[in-house]
């Protein structure tokens, strides 16, 4: 019966299974912001901070952590374990964003409203990347390696102004994360569209953390520009 839906249609096995990929793909990215606002939601609660004496000890212990996540996951891409995992992973990723909810929340009367306004310009920037990626018939692959360099740029001065706190680098950098990881979601979901990624897991860690960055980024530009202070 598929087999004669595919022939009538015209299309071939490698099409569907693309389109399964990029659709087990969404579902999971869906599933995954749950434990993303639960560990917010916790880490709020709690006062959560990884170490709040030392923005760079706090920075080293992320990574560490982030990483053994990322081994973890890629080890198990292959069974259901790497959803759990995965899942784990982006309850962390709202454990340490709790820090930063929790400050909109309490020096700003409209800090409420802010987060509502990042997540949905978040959302929207998604949707529309994802649709340009979808259904554009430019290849996106060759941005690989100036997104690649990008990031490099932007985690060594985001680095340093741990140090310098310069409030303008503070700004350009916000600004070129969100273009940046639009970029991302660009690549990303066409690299599952054109089927060089065909694995879920991994495809949703990567769209997570393009969304992720993206929202952080709104967050900080919209707190500094329209937060009105308590």
């Amino acid at each position: 019966m598929n087999q004669n839906i595919q022939q009538i249609y015209g299309v071939s096995d490698s099409q569907v299974a693309r389109h399964r990929v990029l659709r087990n793909t969404y579902w999971l990215l869906a599933i995954s912001m749950i434990p993303t606002v639960l560990g917010a939601w916790l880490g709020v609660q709690m006062g959560f901070s990884l170490f709040v004496g030392s923005p760079l000890i706090s920075f080293i212990l992320f990574m560490a952590i982030a990483f053994g996540f990322f081994f973890a996951i890629e080890k198990t891409k292959n069974s259901g374990l790497g959803v759990l995992f995965l899942l784990g992973f982006t309850f962390f990723m709202g454990l340490m964003l709790s820090r930063m909810i929790g400050a909109v929340l309490h020096n700003f009367s409209n800090g409420a409203d802010l987060i509502i306004i990042a997540f949905g310009g978040t959302a929207g920037i998604l949707a529309v990347m994802a649709t340009i990626a979808t259904v554009s018939k430019r290849d996106f692959s060759g941005l690989g390696k100036w997104l690649f360099a990008g990031l490099l740029v932007i985690i060594v001065a985001s680095v340093l102004n741990i140090f310098l706190h310069i409030p303008a680098l503070y700004l350009v950098v916000s600004v070129a994360v969100i273009a940046l990881f639009s970029g991302y979601i660009l690549y990303d979901v066409q690299q599952i569209v054109k089927g060089g990624e065909t694995n879920y897991i991994t495809a949703t860690l990567n769209i997570y953390l393009d969304v992720y960055n993206i929202f952080v980024s709104l967050l900080r530009l919209l707190s500094y520009f329209a937060g009105n202070r308590n």
